[in-house]
């Protein structure tokens, strides 16, 4: 799973980067979002592989802390770019004539600076008010990786205040991600019914489905993980959930992307047909 995650995304960037007619905003967003899910991935997965092999499952409190940090940012780096995404599409659908315009380079690099930006720093304060916390018992993780909510349920000390911040930070984040993503296709579908051609509506919403299902993927484990009440229970469903959309939905995005989109397809198989002649 971590070597087809790590192949598929690198290989759309590969083929986004190759065919000038894909140089848009939405391959541009798509080329951050991969970025994100190699990155992701490789936060968790190695570790993981590692203690499945080896004896000594021990790390650092350094390594921990980076692995914490990383994977929180990254977390929420995708979760804002799934939505400006959906943005993406609104402005494509609804306000074709503009898009050229609202979408300028400039309005696109930022969109893409701020969530990285805005996920580095909101993780910078959570693993600084975790690694805060007082560890008084055995310092086994109950879990498969280093995680905010497993470090909260294994504190001996008072946690009302991470938990506020977890929430608090989780709910901007994710909640404002998923209400900009809704209401931006509640736009889009009442735009694609007022479409009189089917072909038309078809044409347009096979450009959202996409990054319907992706956003459905992440959003839906992300939430249960983050904002999902109590954070001092124990059981597998907390541990089982993280490894769903760190390392099973990186490694759907770029399969659901390219198979469900022409362009990409084409790219790939005239590539090959190339490579042959």
């Amino acid at each position: 799973m971590y070597f087809m995650t790590i192949s598929g995304n690198f290989l759309l960037i590969i083929i986004v980067k190759m065919n000038p007619t894909l140089h848009s905003p939405m391959y541009f967003f798509l080329i951050n979002l991969s970025i994100i899910d190699i990155c992701f991935s490789s936060s968790i997965a190695p570790v993981i592989l590692r203690n499945t092999l080896a004896k000594d499952r021990s790390i650092s409190l350094l390594g921990c802390a980076t692995q914490m940090y990383v994977s929180l940012a990254l977390g929420s780096a995708e979760c804002l770019i799934l939505a400006v995404m959906a943005y993406d599409r609104f402005a494509a659908i609804c306000r074709p004539l503009h898009y050229n315009t609202i979408m300028n380079k400039t309005v696109c690099f930022y969109m893409a600076a701020v969530p990285w930006s805005a996920s580095f720093i909101n993780s910078l304060l959570q693993v600084t008010l975790t690694f805060q916390l007082p560890f008084c018992k055995s310092l086994n993780i109950n879990n498969y990786f280093c995680e905010v909510p497993a470090f909260i349920r294994m504190s001996c000390g008072d946690t009302f205040l991470n938990e506020i911040s977890l929430y608090i930070a989780s709910g901007i984040i994710a909640m404002c991600s998923f209400l900009l993503i809704l209401i931006s296709y509640i736009h889009i579908i009442s735009t694609i019914l007022k479409i009189t051609s089917s072909q038309g509506r078809q044409k347009s919403f096979s450009t959202c489905t996409s990054h319907l299902i992706v956003v459905t993927l992440f959003f839906g484990t992300i939430m249960f993980t983050y904002l999902h009440p109590p954070l001092n229970t124990t059981g597998n469903p907390d541990k089982i959930v993280p490894i769903l959309y760190t390392t099973v939905t990186p490694m759907l995005n770029p399969f659901i992307y390219s198979i469900r989109n022409k362009d990409v397809k084409n790219t790939l198989f005239n590539q090959l047909n190339r490579k042959q002649r």
